[in-house]
This record gives structure tokens, C-alpha cells and sequence, in this order.
């Protein structure tokens, strides 16, 4: 960007991703400078950054901590975020070394990919970068807990209060937002700058806000809309060939599309699941506060409970600044949120004739988009247990190893195959998972995000009032299930036919729907890249393995 008093100057830049403010877009880079807009494949010169752009997290503590309900549960914006995944992107090591992988993969891609991913992972820093027109960083801020630079102290911060607060509303819920088009007003003369919340502000507010942060703090209600968390949480890819070229843009993670087309875009939004809201008035800053309606937690409830087990175990090697209670207890809280809000399991039907037992197993999606949705590491499935009298097992599908396999599953036996989706199960070997499968040009399986063209398979359950019929491509169902008539919003119903052979009832029926948030597949990916992040993951992950699995819901029926 500019300096005060001088002209935006033009020059090419790179094209990786669509659409994006402060990032390199397929059409257009998009810098506000004194409300002016770069356009075209153009970049910008260098300069000092804007002063005051971000601060850090820990300055907006002060007055946003020491907060709680009039029955003493503490709400402190900052001991909730800090625990979250938003906080800890950075920290990731699984970000880390699939960020590796693709290079690795991608040679001479390697500045166009550190500079993709850091967008949403690093945002600040990112941010930051291209006001001084160079691209993002990862690798240069790592480890993060030996921070040297400011620039380093931003990434490390991860998605954090200056960073999400600044988003204008400007093209909100449009194509050009998507995959970090956020735009921030990064005008250097910009003094104080903008924050936006929900609320209405005093001035005494305003005045402290200020000579606290250097920002003014302004009402807007676009800070509780889904389109700002669309941002970032709806990202297109580019593949890439073998010399790094672009093949074609895919949607690697689409959740607020998948949201868009069902029941409850018109009823919940984004922030209403994972941010809920604080039942009674209540105070969001220790300083000045007054009671407000509709304060939102800053939890920032997700699903993935093994990365913030992760997190908390190797805490020191990674610089997460959370203290181990608090990760426990965001652990805790996404498990208790995921087996209570996400999933309905129920037997319909359970009967025995003609020496068969026949089971009529139904699950619904409770969640306003696909289960599981957004990084497609992630799966569930159903584990069906039935025993005899005497308790033996006489059947069993999906049973989980302690390394995380599914058994059966054809994918964790060969990475080059896929489980199908079933309409029916005869066999112990067969088991019916939720999940996405990427393809490459060729068609072949791939966990290569940078590889991936195409979906082979996505039966991944439907929110309510998600017409499949009607879905676009980039958030279609994929594979048997598009065919398969009891696969609707509704949820999926599957029937388990099992022979009986000479074992004798009363037989116990059990069912479970599992959730993984990163399948054994995708956990192993780095194996055959030799760098130091594909090897701390690996590391982690085989000394964690058997937690990384959680029960989404349970069913059991006794047949006679």
C-alpha cells in the first residue's frame, strides 16, 4: 500500500485463490487505500505497514476478562478463546505438516501455497504482509512459542479480536469473499480505526477503547452475521499439476454454502450454535460495562477435540498460552456439545425370521450443515454390535482399532480404494461411513488438498431442508447416495441383515455413530515426506490414536 500523499502503484502478482481482500485473488486484489480499490492482476509497492493495524489478544483482555452470569459462571472472552481452535490455527500441527506435504509436493508452488494457507491460519500476519506487498508466511514464524518479531507475534495470535472485529461488511456472503476475501480498511491514515460490534456505544466506552487499543469502537450488526464467518470457513483450492501450474479451483470446505441451502439459514445462524449467546443480561467488559441482552460466548464451538487434546498435551512444544484446565475443559465442552446437538441415532426396526436378524437403523443430522462438514479429514460412521445369549458376538461392523482404523474399511486397508456407500450390510466387512473422498485428475483416491479436482464420493449427512436434487456441484451428495432414496435431509436408513447360523437369542443390539476428526488415512499422509512438521505430527498422533475417536449417539434394542 501507498504511503500518505502517494499513489497506489500497479504490478503483476500471482493468482492463487478467488476472490480475496488483503490476498492474491483470481480476479482482482483488493487493498482499501483512502477508498480507492487495485484492480485487476495488479500488486502493490513496499512500505512500512500501517501503524496500529492488529494488537494483540492480550491487550483486549483487560477489559473483556473477569466476567460472569448472576450465577457465577465466568465468561471471560479470554480464557474461552483462548482454549478454542480459532486461537491455536497457527499452533496446529497438523496445519503444519499438511502445509509441508503440498510444498513438498509443489516445489516450485512454494511461496503461492505458504501465502494461501497463511490467510485464514495466520490472518494477522497475512494482513500485514500484503500491506508491505509481500506475501504470507508460515515456516519463518515457526515454532510459534519462540516468537522474535512483531510479525511473528501476529501469526502467532492466530484468528483472534482485531483481527475478526475489523472485518467491514463490504461484499459479505459474496463469491469474492470467500477463501479470506474479508476486507479490512488498512488506509494508514485510518486513526482510530474502526472495531466493530453488535452493541450501541457511550462515549465513555469509546473513550476507553481507545486509549486502551487506539481503535473506536463502532455498532454494526454485520459482526453477527454467517456471511462474516463465511470468510474464512468457505474455502476454494487450487490444484496443481506437476509443475505447479493451476488445474482448476475446487471446494475443498464449504460449510456455509452447505448451511445457505438448508432449513437453517432462515432460522439459526453460524454464531448462534457456535458462539451461543449468554441467557440474561449481562456484562461483555469489566470496565464501564453495562447489562446487554444477547452477549455472546467466545467459545467458539467446533468439533475437532482431538486437536485440542493435542494442543494441551504438547502445550510447551507448540506456545499454546491456554492453561491445561482450560483445555480440558474446552475438550470436554465440544464432546458434550457433539453428543448432544449433532446427531439422532434410532433402531426402527429390529426382528428376527427366516434364521436373519434385520435391523432398521436411522440417523439425522441436527447440525445446519453437512456431518461432519468443512476439512475433509473427517468422518463418522456406524458401529453395529450383536450379541447372543450367551454375550458372544455374532456380528460386528465398523469396529474402531486402537490405531484408528475402521475395520473394513477399505481406504484404512488401501489407500487407493474407498469405502462405497451402502443401502444394506450383510457382512461383517462392510461398514457404512459418512465422509467426503477426493479424487485427482485421474481419479484416483487422494488426500493431497492441492491434488484433489474432484469428489468420488460425499454421503456426508444432510441438514434439514437440504434438497440434494437442487444442490449445486460444489455442495452435491456424490457416489450411491445420490441414488439412494432413504439418503435425504431427513437423515439415512440402512438396514443390517445378519445370519443368525445357530447362535440363539435373546440377541442385544447395539448401535453407535462414531465421529474421527482426523480419519487414519489422512493421519498417515505425511508418512512418506521427511520434514520436521510431518514427523512431530506423526509423533503426536501415534501417541494419541486411541482418543481420537468420540460417540455422536447411541442405540440399543434386546430381540426375543
Amino acid at each position: 500500500m501507498a504511503g500518505k500523499g502517494s499513489a497506489i502503484a500497479n504490478r503483476t502478482i500471482a493468482c492463487v485463490a478467488a476472490g480475496w481482500v488483503l490476498c492474491v485473488g483470481s480476479a482482482s486484489l483488493h487493498l482499501k487505500a483512502d477508498a480507492t480499490h487495485v484492480d485487476g492482476s495488479q500488486g502493490i509497492s513496499q512500505v512500512a505497514p500501517p501503524a496500529g493495524l492488529f494488537d494483540l489478544s492480550s491487550n483486549c483482555m483487560a477489559c473483556h476478562n473477569t466476567l460472569s452470569t448472576s450465577a457465577g459462571e465466568d465468561i471471560s472472552f479470554g480464557p474461552a478463546w483462548r482454549a478454542s481452535m480459532m486461537a491455536n490455527s497457527a499452533r496446529d500441527p497438523y496445519w503444519h505438516a499438511a502445509v509441508r506435504r503440498e510444498i513438498i509436493d509443489h516445489p516450485s508452488a512454494a511461496a503461492e501455497i505458504e501465502d494461501e494457507c497463511s490467510i485464514c491460519h495466520m490472518p494477522m500476519a497475512r494482513t500485514q504482509a500484503m500491506a508491505l506487498g509481500r506475501k504470507g508466511e508460515i515456516f519463518a514464524h515457526l515454532p510459534i512459542g519462540a516468537v522474535t518479531t512483531p510479525e511473528a507475534a501476529l501469526a502467532a495470535d492466530g484468528v483472534e479480536c482485531t483481527m475478526c472485529h475489523q472485518i467491514t461488511a463490504e461484499r459479505l456472503g459474496t463469491p469474492e469473499s470467500f477463501t479470506g476475501g474479508f476486507v479490512i480498511d488498512t488506509r494508514p491514515n485510518s486513526n482510530p480505526r474502526d472495531i466493530f460490534g453488535p452493541f450501541p456505544v457511550q462515549t465513555g466506552q469509546a473513550a476507553v477503547m481507545h486509549s486502551a487499543t487506539g481503535f473506536a469502537p463502532v455498532e454494526s450488526q454485520h459482526i453477527r452475521q454467517s456471511e462474516l464467518c463465511a470468510t474464512c470457513h468457505t474455502l476454494y483450492t487450487h490444484a496443481r499439476g506437476p509443475a505447479g501450474e493451476v488445474l482448476e479451483r475446487f471446494p475443498e470446505q464449504v460449510p456455509y454454502l452447505e448451511w445457505r441451502h438448508s432449513a437453517y439459514v432462515k432460522e439459526q445462524s453460524c454464531q448462534s450454535c457456535h458462539m451461543p449467546v449468554v441467557e440474561e443480561p449481562t456484562r461483555m467488559a469489566s470496565v464501564l460495562g453495562e447489562l446487554r441482552e444477547g452477549v455472546a460466548r467466545h467459545s467458539f464451538r467446533g468439533g475437532n477435540f482431538f486437536m485440542l487434546g493435542m494442543l494441551n498435551r504438547y502445550r510447551n512444544e507448540l506456545g499454546v498460552q491456554a492453561t491445561s484446565l482450560e483445555m480440558d475443559a474446552a475438550v470436554r465442552e465440544t464432546l458434550q456439545s457433539l453428543q448432544s446437538d449433532s446427531a439422532r441415532l434410532i433402531i426402527d426396526r429390529a426382528d428376527v425370521s427366516n434364521g436373519r436378524l434385520d435391523i432398521d437403523v436411522s440417523v439425522a443430522n441436527l447440525t445446519g450443515h453437512k456431518l461432519p462438514t468443512a476439512y475433509p479429514s473427517r468422518r463418522a460412521w456406524l458401529h453395529v454390535t450383536v450379541r447372543d445369549a450367551a454375550k458372544n458376538v455374532v456380528f460386528e461392523s465398523g469396529a474402531i482399532t486402537p490405531e484408528g482404523r475402521i475395520v473394513g474399511n477399505d481406504n484404512d486397508d488401501d489407500g487407493s480404494r474407498f469405502e462405497p456407500h451402502h443401502t444394506e450390510i450383510r457382512r461383517g466387512e462392510d461398514v457404512q461411513i459418512y465422509e467426503s473422498v477426493m479424487g485427482d485428475p485421474a481419479g484416483r483416491v487422494t488426500t493431497g488438498l492441492l491434488t484433489g479436482t474432484q469428489y468420488l464420493k460425499d454421503n456426508r449427512l444432510l441438514p434439514r431442508g437440504f434438497d440434494k436434487a437442487t444442490a449445486h456441484p460444489d455442495i452435491a451428495v456424490y457416489g450411491q447416495a445420490a441414488r439412494d432414496p432413504d439418503f435425504t435431509a431427513d437423515g439415512d436408513r440402512i438396514r443390517y441383515s445378519v445370519d443368525l447360523a445357530s447362535a440363539r437369542g435373546p440377541f442385544a443390539v447395539e448401535v453407535e455413530l462414531l465421529f474421527q476428526p482426523i480419519a487414519f488415512r489422512w493421519a498417515h499422509n505425511p508418512e512418506p515426506y521427511e520434514a520436521p512438521e510431518t514427523e512431530r505430527f506423526l509423533g503426536y498422533y501415534r501417541s494419541m490414536a486411541s482418543s481420537s475417536w468420540a460417540p455422536l449417539g447411541r442405540a440399543s434394542v434386546t430381540v426375543r
